[in-house]
């Protein structure tokens, strides 16, 4: 009788022993303002777990600016940990970083030739002979901290095995740095007097205005949002 109850309770201690381990993994997949994700969870505590994701998106779309065409490319792409605090069931407040962040726009820039253009508010002219041509970039760093707040979890405390989550925040990534780079031939508004775009008087200048103007456009995107909808699986 003695040794069945120890095996009774040997049995019950292992059960209780089992309840209270914590769940090993849990990968997800989601849609977001950072692009499409990949995601792996562990659990830390009983309450938190930490999270590593890959998120990439690219778009390209052509546009005209101030009579400079542009051919634009917009990529989506980085790497993220996440350290998620539950406070009650699943709501949780997430703060985390960018650990790689490859966001940034890039566009080939052109002026046909014989058309005017603008820079900084002053009009030119692009030569027929050796049209205005040259590049754009928008950066938005390198590494960057965020704070998110959301409900649900990759890891369920209980038997659940399919998960979704959705969260809301955003990412501190400063204010983007635009770069434009031009090349060829400028002229006067009527054409009659020509020069590269390296000497041209002023037109440097116009060019840096240019810059500054873009990055005043841009500048609310140093706060960027986040917008995540997920579904995953518990192993």
């Amino acid at each position: 009788m003695r040794h069945r109850l120890l095996v009774v309770s040997l049995f019950s201690c292992v059960a209780a022993l089992a309840q209270s381990e914590l769940p090993h993994f849990g990968i997800g997949v989601n849609m977001s303002t950072l692009g499409a994700g990949i995601q792996a969870a562990t659990a830390v505590t009983q309450k938190s777990n930490v999270r590593v994701g890959f998120n990439d998106f690219s778009y390209g779309r052509d546009f005209n600016k101030d009579g400079i065409q542009y051919n634009g490319n917009l990529q989506l792409r980085s790497f993220e940990i996440l350290y998620d605090q539950y406070l009650i069931g699943g709501l949780h407040v997430t703060p985390g970083l960018l650990a790689y962040n490859g966001n940034r726009g890039t566009a080939n820039a052109a002026v046909g030739g014989g058309q005017t253009f603008s820079l900084g508010g002053v009009t030119y002219m692009s030569a027929a002979s050796n049209p205005v041509n040259g590049n754009a970039t928008v950066n938005l760093g390198s590494t960057a901290p965020m704070i998110l707040i959301g409900f649900g979890n990759l890891l369920p405390r209980n038997g659940r095995h399919i998960t979704y989550n959705v969260e809301f925040g955003a990412v501190f990534q400063g204010s983007p740095k635009a770069t434009l780079n031009l090349a060829g031939t400028v002229c006067d508004p009527t054409g009659a007097i020509c020069q590269p775009v390296t000497v041209y008087p002023g037109l440097q200048t116009n060019i840096q205005n240019e810059q500054n103007k873009i990055n005043n456009d841009l500048n609310f995107f140093k706060y960027y949002p986040v917008i995540r909808f997920g579904i995953g699986y518990k192993f």
